[in-house]
């Protein structure tokens, strides 16, 4: 029968008990029971009831997610940075992220000792491919003084302002004895990157931010509402082996992006085709849905091939799957 939950209305119920309409379940109450509340129920009740079975399953179900899926430069970092956007250009996806710097290639993305002319040219490679880079990764001078610290952070989040990126994102911090400090220079980044319509976001990574428990003393701890998280489940497998729908029930209020990698075991491989590992992608996903979630989601990994070329038929099926994922909830 259906069910519902009430109002106490005067016929001895709990407020928040579940009540089943049903006019032989009503007539068993002990309180009084007028004619009108008798006629109202019994009505209701049997609207439901009497649906056709066809009546009932053409109920619409809430609409599939149209997260935006975009895709990370790490499974190209074999090759330079123009064969990695063609890859992730011919992969079928529309935004892009600037994840995983090479600075041994010229390739500092938003680091600090990125020049002007630098983010100008790279900022012009993405648009010509008709790509749009919504993330750049921050990498956090630890074991530095505070002011140092603080100083390189604001550089690299005034070079993602530069490249018209909406999201900065830190890999959280490992060492138990560098937590206070990061914790003080996450709330100036905080502040700092607000300052230019830029959010910044924190991905488990071990350590700081391994698992909810750790995720929520940092949110904690920097204390600016500019401070949100890009959940990973494949990386709390990796870094923890905790279930990733557990964990995310915590924290899911506060992510507002998706990090997508697959992983089999602790310190297991990551480079893989999603479905190969233990992240149950349809149930963090209906958890972020029921959160509220509107995307991005961000492929990271896929098996890397021989050639860009591979590679690039590998991360389209990743995006592939996740779409298909996306309608089934």
């Amino acid at each position: 029968m259906p069910s519902s939950r009430v109002k106490n209305v005067g016929w001895g119920l709990d407020s928040t008990a579940p009540v089943h309409f049903s006019p032989m379940a009503l007539l068993m109450t002990t309180a009084p029971l007028t004619r009108r509340h008798f006629l109202t129920a019994t009505s209701a009740g049997l609207a439901t009831t009497m649906l056709p079975l066809s009546a009932l399953a053409a109920i619409p179900k809430s609409p599939a997610p149209r997260w935006p899926i975009g895709c990370f430069n790490r499974p190209w970092t074999k090759w330079s940075y123009d064969e990695t956007l063609d890859a992730i250009k011919a992969a079928g996806y529309t935004h892009t992220g600037l994840l995983t710097a090479a600075p041994a290639k010229g390739e500092h993305f938003i680091g600090s000792a990125a020049t002007p002319e630098y983010l100008a040219a790279t900022r012009q490679k993405i648009a010509a491919r008709g790509l749009k880079a919504n993330m750049g990764a921050l990498r956090i001078k630890n074991g530095v003084p505070l002011a140092e610290a603080i100083a390189d952070t604001r550089q690299q989040i005034a070079n993602a302002h530069t490249l018209g990126l909406e999201f900065t994102l830190t890999f959280g911090v490992d060492k138990p004895e560098h937590y206070a400090q990061y914790f003080k220079v996450m709330a100036d980044a905080a502040a700092c990157a607000q300052e230019r319509g830029i959010k910044l976001v924190m991905k488990p990574h071990g350590g700081g931010s391994g698992a909810s428990d750790e995720i929520l003393n940092a949110l904690k701890a920097v204390g600016h509402p500019n401070f949100k998280v890009w959940y990973d489940a494949g990386n709390i497998i990796y870094y923890t082996g905790k279930d990733p729908v557990v964990e995310l029930e915590p924290i899911a209020p506060h992510v507002t992006g998706f990090c997508a990698k697959d992983c089999g075991a602790p310190k297991g491989d990551v480079m893989i085709q999603f479905g190969a590992g233990k992240v149950d992608f349809a149930a963090v996903f209906k958890t972020l849905k029921s959160a509220g979630f509107n995307g991005p989601l961000m492929v990271e990994c896929c098996q890397i091939g021989a050639t860009p070329e591979e590679t690039m038929a590998n991360a389209r099926a990743n995006r592939l799957f996740l779409e298909k994922v996306l309608a089934s909830i």
